[in-house]
């Protein structure tokens, strides 16, 4: 049996559309062969004719199988239209395009291929149709599914796997991130603690050795205004207070190099820095008022 290359499914819908078609022709014929009847029956009445009785007689045919096969032409051509439609909707539901090649209409091959598959097909008088060919509408495509639709699944499926893997892998840097932040914030905040006591007890120490310096001046002062027996006294503290002065400049130094070491990145170390400098001027103006009551060699 000849064969149109389609699986079964398909070829009973091609064969069910050509009994279809074969039907139609049927009609159409049959209508044409009634026009030339009614000319017999309606005119042919006498025994001769007269030449513009035949060409009257033919004209009057020609117009009506004219009229007949056109019409039978163009119902043709919307039927095939109608087809078309059946095939195309059911592509779009399944977000397929199909293409249509006209010049393949006219391949007479092909022609002949189905010339013969009809053949083969309906010479049988025997033959009876089954029951998937009369059905009247095609089915929806619900089995196998076509190549074009798997392949696009399949990339849907892919891509859908890709967007996946990438989301874990932001959700993963996400939460790095964000448990980086929670580190910085935290070490960020021990630091401020840390430079908030520090800065409590450089503060603290400048007030005590202020309160040291006045407390020193005013006993100098009073140390002044005491009887010359107590001139050695007066030397004496002098020379000690100064040891306590340079003991307590080299530990401002000490100091000011530990806070500059870890408060160089935050400003306030240049805020402790200018209340150093200040205050070790203050030292300078102190010892040169000082160094005034220190007796000359």
């Amino acid at each position: 049996m000849a064969e149109l290359g389609l699986n079964e499914h398909h070829q009973n819908e091609a064969i069910n559309y050509m009994r279809f078609a074969r039907f139609k022709r049927g009609l159409c014929l049959k209508t044409v062969d009634s026009c030339f009847q009614d000319l017999k029956d309606s005119r042919l009445v006498e025994e001769t004719f007269t030449v513009d009785e035949v060409i009257d007689m033919l004209d009057g045919l020609r117009t009506v199988v004219h009229s007949e096969v056109e019409s039978e032409l163009i119902n043709t051509t919307y039927t095939n239209v109608l087809l078309l439609r059946q095939l195309f909707s059911q592509a779009e539901k399944w977000y397929l395009k199909l293409q249509t090649d006209v010049s393949e209409l006219e391949n007479r091959e092909l022609l002949e291929q189905v010339a013969e598959f009809e053949k083969s097909e309906f010479t049988s008088s025997n033959k009876k149709p089954s029951a998937d060919l009369i059905k009247p509408k095609l089915a929806p495509l619900n089995e196998g599914g076509s190549e074009l639709l798997n392949k696009t699944v399949a990339c849907l499926q892919e891509e859908n796997e890709k967007l996946k893997t990438r989301l874990k892998t932001i959700e993963t840097q996400a939460t790095a991130a964000l448990d980086e932040k929670s580190k910085l914030e935290k070490s960020l905040k021990d630091l401020q603690m840390i430079q908030g006591d520090q800065k409590i007890n450089a503060n603290q120490d400048i007030t005590e050795l202020e309160n040291k310096v006045a407390a020193l001046k005013c006993h100098f002062e009073k140390t002044l205004n005491d009887s010359t027996a107590n001139q050695k006294f007066l030397e004496e503290n002098l020379v000690t207070t100064k040891h306590d002065l340079l003991k307590v400049q080299d530990q401002l130094s000490t100091a000011e190099k530990e806070l500059e070491k870890k408060f160089q990145q935050t400003a306030a170390y240049r805020n402790m820095k200018e209340i150093l400098t200040k205050k070790n001027e203050q030292i300078k103006d102190l010892r040169k008022k000082l160094s005034k009551y220190e007796p000359e060699d």
